[in-house]
């Protein structure tokens, strides 16, 4: 039987860190009253199809903000709190500042100029030797030059020429102990590329992550020698980001967002 009064939820999709429409990476914004069951926010994720659901929920001044793929929640996302805090700006609350309380602590937005800046916590990734079959698992046969190791599994290729030719084995990919996987390289004009597959979280290819920036941006700074770093991310579908490295321990990430779709989602 139908529920005869169905719930009706607020619905954005969001281009995040895009110039326009169809480019950059897309997430589901959805403005709650209050928390359903898990279950719920999981079925909403899932029927949305996206890397990211974002789901809001008012508190005081400030907002509780949670991230579904549709398979997990995931303690970071970046395109979806671009995407959250650019629905809230543009249509929800006046300002230009929006304050999330989230699983990875406090994270604020603020607007500028039509851009929109996440104060992310920074993460210095670690230096490890190469797994066993991720190379075989990428597609990858030469260029490799350093692996790294965050929430993410990184391979730093010597230049950018091979990332959009790479086809990964998502069955192989799957079985690393592991987040998601990025392949980066430096490139121009931008300072950097990369690409992001996480079969592990049900996304085999996301074309922006946030999320990655806060520890691709610190590496890249090292290697570079550079604070304000200029980064694409993707394959078929890009998207570019700016990113800079506080001295507290932090990492802002800048980019545009474009609202494509709005409506109501109904259960």
């Amino acid at each position: 039987m139908k529920n005869s009064d169905p719930q009706r939820i607020p619905f954005y999709q969001v281009d995040a860190f895009s110039q326009g429409p169809f480019t950059g990476n897309p997430a589901a914004v959805c403005l709650l009253d209050d928390w359903p069951d898990d279950a719920v926010l999981q079925h909403i994720a899932r029927e949305n199809n996206l890397s990211e659901t974002a789901f809001v929920v008012k508190q005081g001044q400030d907002f509780a903000l949670r991230w579904f793929t549709p398979a997990v929640e995931v303690d970071l996302c970046g395109h979806a709190t671009l995407a959250a805090a650019s629905v809230l700006l543009r249509h929800e609350e006046s300002g230009k500042q929006v304050r999330f309380s989230t699983r990875s602590g406090e994270l604020t937005v603020t607007s500028a100029n039509g851009k929109f800046t996440m104060d992310f916590p920074l993460v210095i990734p670690r230096r490890i030797d190469a797994p066993d079959g991720l190379l075989s698992a990428l597609g990858i046969t030469t260029g490799a030059s350093e692996f790294w190791e965050a929430s993410d599994l990184i391979v730093v290729m010597d230049n950018d020429a091979q990332l959009d030719g790479l086809t990964p084995d998502f069955a192989a990919l799957e079985k690393f102990n592991t987040r998601g996987v990025v392949v980066t390289a430096p490139s121009h004009p931008c300072d950097f590329r990369s690409r992001w597959f996480g079969p592990q979280v049900g996304v085999n290819e996301d074309p922006v992550t946030g999320s990655a920036h806060t520890f691709l941006a610190p590496l890249w700074s090292d290697k570079l020698a550079k604070k304000t770093l200029h980064a694409q991310q993707g394959g078929s579908r890009k998207g570019e980001l700016i990113c800079h490295i506080n001295a507290n321990g932090r990492v802002e990430l800048t980019g545009e967002a474009c609202l494509v779709i709005e409506g109501v989602f109904i259960i």
